[in-house]
C-alpha cells in the first residue's frame, strides 16, 4: 500500500459508489421503479430472470428521457430532480442523487431505451461495465425500458454474497410491494421468468391496493387512521392487537410518500402497542406521515431508506399519541361479522371502585333464563335483535368458574373473567398514576455516578423532564452527577441503570419513556394479583357489572399481557356448527 495520496480511477470510484447503492438485485429494481414513478408512469412491468442476476427489465409508460440527456442519465450525480444545494432542503421526488443508473452500469451490462414525447423516435444506449458500447435510434413506445444483464459480471466476489434465488426473489417482491403500496394510481406487474408474482391494477382506491397486498383479512381486522396536528398528518391502517405477526415483516412506514425504515417511528408504534400486544408478537401496519419537506432530511443514506426529522421528538410524540388514542377508542362490536377476538373499547366516562358492586341495568328476570323460556318477559330479554342490548350483551351463565357466557345482539360472548378484570384494574391504576404527580422517594444516601461529559450536558439540560417522571438528579461536575430521588413506585430499582436508560431514551427518541414503561409493568403485575381468580363463583349481577366495566374501559379487548379477554361467536356461525337451515 502506498503512503502517498492519489486520485482513484473512474472505474474504482464507480465500484465504490455501486457498493453503496447496489447491494442486491432488489436494490436496482427499487431505484428503477422510483425513476419510473418520478417520470409519471401509470403502468410499470418488472421482469427478472435468475432472481435478477441474469436479467432485470423495468418497462414504464412515463415521460421518457430526452435523446440529448440519455448519456447524462448514466453519469454520476446527474439528475433532473434537483439543481442546487438549496433543493436538498425540500426534496419532493423519490430519486434525486443521480447514482442509481451509474452504479448499475458499472457492475452490469446496462441498456436504456427511451422515447421522449417530443422525440420522433426512441433512442437506445448500451453500456458494459461503465463503458459505452452502442448509442442510436430505436423503436419503442413512449416511456422507458431499462435492462440490466449479468449483474456483478466484472466483480464475481460480489455475487458470492447474494443469497439463494428464492431469497433474492422475496427481496424483489418486497421492493415492488413497498412502492406499490404508496402508488395505487399505478399498475404494477412482476414476472419471474414465465411466472407472474404480482399483478396489481392501477387507478384504484388506497384501501383496495392495501387489501390486494395485505389481504382482505387485514382490512377486516384493522383500524383506519386519519389524524392531524402540529402541521403533520398521520393516516393509514393499523392491525388490531389480535391481528399481529411473529416477525416484524408487515410493517410499512412512509414519510411524504417515501418508504423508510425509521427507528424513531418504529419505537413510537411499539410504544402505542406496548401493553395490548401479546409478548413476542409484532404489530401490522401501513402508515403514512406527511409534513413539510423542509422538516425532513432525506439525504441520509445512498439507498434513501432512512430519513432524519428536524423535530424528531415532535414526530415521535405525534405518532405515539395519535396511535395510542386510536387503539384505546375501539368499541366492542366495531369488528367484522365473522368470529373474532375482541379488542379495546373507549376511554372510561367515569371511574368506579375496583370490583363488581354496581348493580347492572338489564331486562328483568334474567336469572330465570333457563327456568321458563316460554315466559314472554324472559323471551324478550333473550332476543338477540333487541336494539337495547349493550355491545357485550347480558350474562347468562358462568363456565367452570373461568368464563362468563353472555348474549348480545350478534350472538354468544365468551369472557375470560380474570383477564377482563385484570385490564379493568390496570387501567384504573394507570388513571390514578396520571391524575396525580409521580410520588418520589428520597434516597437515604444520594448516589453519585460518573458519566460522559455529553451525558452530563443532557442531564443538566433536561432536569425538569427527569423530575416529571420522578427522578431528581443534579450535575456535580464536568462528568459526574448525583441522584437524590427516584419514583416511589419503582422501589429497589437500580438507580444508576435507570438514569443511564433515561439518557439513552432522550438521545434516541427525545423522550423519557423508560420510567413510564417500568411503572406500567409494576402496575400490570399489581393488577394481575388483585384481579378475580378462577373458580370464584359470580352472581349474574356481578357478571353483568364486569361486562359493563369492560365496555367503558380502554383496551378492554386484551389483558395486560396481550391475551384476549373475550371472543364473540355470531349466531350464524353457531347455526353452521349445528347445520341449521341446511
Amino acid at each position: 500500500m502506498s503512503t502517498r495520496i492519489q486520485p482513484l480511477s473512474d472505474f474504482v470510484a464507480n465500484q465504490i459508489a455501486a457498493g453503496e447503492v447496489v447491494e442486491r438485485p432488489a436494490s436496482i429494481i427499487k431505484e428503477l421503479l422510483e425513476n419510473s414513478l418520478d417520470a409519471g408512469a401509470r403502468s410499470i412491468r418488472v421482469e427478472v430472470e435468475q432472481a435478477g442476476v441474469r436479467r432485470i427489465c423495468v418497462r414504464d409508460d412515463g415521460a421518457g428521457i430526452h435523446p440529448d440527456d440519455l448519456r447524462l442519465a448514466v453519469a454520476r450525480h446527474a439528475t433532473s430532480k434537483i439543481a442546487s444545494a438549496e433543493d436538498l432542503a425540500g426534496v419532493a421526488t423519490l430519486g434525486f442523487r443521480g447514482e442509481a443508473l451509474a452504479s448499475a452500469a458499472s457492475v452490469a451490462r446496462l441498456t436504456i431505451t427511451s422515447r421522449h414525447p417530443d422525440a420522433d423516435c426512441a433512442w437506445r444506449l448500451a453500456i458494459t461495465g461503465g463503458e459505452e458500447r452502442a448509442y442510436g435510434p430505436a423503436a419503442h413506445p413512449a416511456g422507458t425500458t431499462v435492462e440490466v444483464a449479468d449483474l456483478f459480471f466484472n466483480t464475481p466476489a460480489r455475487r458470492k454474497f447474494l443469497k439463494t434465488e428464492r431469497t433474492e426473489l422475496l427481496h424483489i417482491q418486497e421492493a415492488v410491494r413497498r412502492l406499490a403500496l404508496a402508488s395505487p394510481e399505478v399498475a404494477f406487474e412482476l414476472a419471474a421468468g414465465s411466472r407472474s408474482m404480482e399483478r396489481l391494477a392501477g387507478a384504484v382506491a388506497m384501501e383496495d391496493r392495501v387489501a390486494a397486498l395485505f389481504g382482505s383479512r387485514f382490512m377486516a381486522e384493522s383500524i383506519a387512521v386519519e389524524e392531524s396536528g402540529g402541521g403533520m398528518r398521520l393516516w393509514g391502517w393499523v392491525g388490531l392487537p389480535t391481528h399481529s405477526d411473529g416477525r416484524a415483516l408487515r410493517q410499512h412506514f412512509y414519510v411524504n410518500g417515501r418508504a423508510v425504515r425509521d427507528r424513531l417511528a418504529g419505537h413510537a408504534v411499539r410504544q402505542a402497542y406496548r401493553d395490548v400486544l401479546f409478548h413476542g408478537r409484532h404489530p401490522v401496519f401501513v402508515l403514512f406521515v406527511e409534513l413539510p419537506p423542509s422538516l425532513v432530511d432525506v439525504n441520509v443514506h445512498p439507498t434513501k431508506d432512512e430519513v432524519r426529522f428536524r423535530r424528531s421528538r415532535d414526530v415521535h410524540d405525534f405518532v405515539f399519541g395519535k396511535l395510542s388514542r386510536v387503539l384505546r377508542e375501539q368499541r366492542p362490536g366495531e369488528r367484522p361479522a365473522q368470529p373474532t377476538v375482541g379488542v379495546g373499547v373507549p376511554p372510561a366516562e367515569r371511574q368506579r371502585p375496583i370490583g363488581f358492586e354496581r348493580p347492572p341495568a338489564h331486562p328483568p328476570n334474567l336469572a330465570r333464563m333457563f327456568q321458563d323460556q316460554d315466559d314472554p318477559e324472559v323471551r324478550d330479554a333473550m332476543a338477540p335483535e333487541d336494539a337495547r342490548s349493550p355491545p357485550l350483551g347480558y350474562a347468562i351463565a358462568q363456565l367452570h368458574g373461568i368464563y362468563v357466557l353472555a348474549q348480545n345482539a350478534t350472538g354468544l360472548v365468551v369472557v375470560d373473567m380474570h383477564a377482563a378484570h385484570e385490564r379493568i384494574t390496570y387501567e384504573r391504576l394507570k388513571v390514578q398514576l396520571l391524575q396525580g404527580a409521580v410520588q418520589r422517594q428520597r434516597l437515604l444516601v444520594p448516589v453519585a455516578m460518573d458519566v460522559a461529559a455529553a451525558e452530563a450536558d443532557i442531564i443538566e439540560s433536561r432536569v425538569a423532564d427527569f423530575e416529571t417522571v420522578g427522578v431528581a438528579v443534579d450535575r456535580t461536575g464536568p462528568a459526574s452527577v448525583v441522584i437524590r430521588e427516584v419514583p416511589a413506585l419503582l422501589g429497589n430499582v437500580n438507580v444508576e441503570q435507570l438514569v443511564r436508560d433515561l439518557v439513552a431514551d432522550v438521545v434516541d427518541f427525545g423522550s423519557t419513556n423508560i420510567v413510564r414503561e417500568r411503572q406500567e409493568r409494576l402496575l400490570a403485575g399489581a393488577a394481575c394479583h388483585a384481579s378475580v381468580r378462577a373458580n370464584r363463583k359470580l352472581t349474574v349481577d356481578e357478571m353483568n357489572a364486569l361486562l359493563r366495566d369492560m365496555e367503558s374501559t380502554p383496551n378492554a379487548g386484551q389483558c395486560n399481557h396481550g391475551r384476549p379477554t373475550y371472543v364473540v361467536q355470531p349466531l350464524a356461525a353457531l347455526d353452521q356448527l349445528f347445520l341449521r337451515g341446511q
